[in-house]
């Protein structure tokens, strides 16, 4: 079975936890709550949506440097950007949440190279994972035409992993989507949905659901690969093993992560490492000297 890099430094062996990890990780879960219901309000109104940044061409000394001359005007797609550059990477929140989520994951991202972060606020009236996926394209459309890249990354938390999950495999967004990153996502449905005989997109995470049901069907040629991280103590996740990418045509790693419930997966420091190097693995056919994970398999991180 073949790992992302730089995970098997997080690995710790398989076994039963004691009581006092559900105790704490109870209590980091509390803790997570109350620091994310501080920075909730901040989070609701949408962010600035940045402009492209100008091309970079080559100057007359050789050197590489801006072409503000021939800067896209206003509306205007931006220029094809360098494939060493790292790609847009849109983060999507769970259900009644929103992007503040993000806060300590974009931090980490952002020293680490990761130029390009932007979180898309979905309503929570929003009613379907379906109409929430169109959203989520529109939006990835306007992030490519405003950098000039062709692909993007996602990471997308709980119900947010599962639209992604739904635009990439149903409405053609493999063709976009670089790698899907996914935390505590219910890819199998969760027999535990709170709310799930009042707010229909909640009933569409429950096992069974015509949604379910539709990313179970065939995906031939699916050119997203997956990473998803599911927590031993996601308590929003019965069966837990329900977070794993369990389908024939996918290119999925599973990440086990240990010590920790469903608040903290966005913000666990370990985890934010894992995701990092999910990002930065090459792509199938890349020159390079570690091989990209290709194959389903589940290891532990954190």
């Amino acid at each position: 079975m073949k790992l992302l890099p730089s995970l098997s430094r997080l690995l710790r062996p398989p076994g039963p936890r004691p009581p006092s990890g559900l105790l704490a990780a109870t209590a980091l879960e509390l803790a997570v709550l109350a620091g994310h219901l501080a920075a909730y309000p901040f989070g609701l109104t949408p962010e600035r949506r940045t402009a492209p940044r100008p091309p970079v061409r080559p100057t007359s000394s050789g050197a590489e440097g801006p072409d503000h001359a021939g800067a896209a005007p206003p509306g205007a797609a931006a220029l094809p950007v360098a494939p060493t550059v790292a790609p847009p990477v849109v983060l999507l929140h769970g259900f009644i949440d929103n992007r503040s989520v993000f806060v300590v994951l974009r931090r980490a991202l952002t020293r680490h190279g990761h130029r390009h972060l932007e979180a898309l606020n979905y309503s929570p009236l929003t009613r379907d994972v379906r109409t929430a996926a169109e959203l989520l394209g529109r939006h990835v459309e306007d992030v490519c035409e405003r950098t000039g890249h062709s692909r993007v990354d996602i990471v997308g938390h709980s119900l947010g992993g599962l639209i992604a999950r739904y635009y990439v495999q149903r409405l053609g967004g493999d063709r976009r989507v670089r790698t899907l990153v996914t935390l505590g996502t219910p890819h199998g449905g969760t027999a535990v949905a709170p709310g799930a005989g009042v707010h229909p997109i909640v009933r569409q995470m429950r096992g069974g659901s015509s949604v379910i049901e539709e990313l179970r069907a065939p995906a031939p040629g699916c050119r997203t690969r997956f990473v998803s991280f599911w927590s031993e103590l996601d308590q929003l996740m019965v069966p837990v093993a329900t977070a794993c990418v369990d389908h024939p045509d996918l290119d999925a790693v599973n990440v086990r992560v240990t010590g920790i419930g469903h608040l903290a997966l966005p913000v666990h420091p370990t985890v934010a490492a894992a995701i990092r190097d999910a990002l930065e693995a090459p792509e199938a056919g890349e020159d390079t000297s570690t091989p990209a994970a290709s194959s389903t398999g589940t290891t532990s991180a954190a």
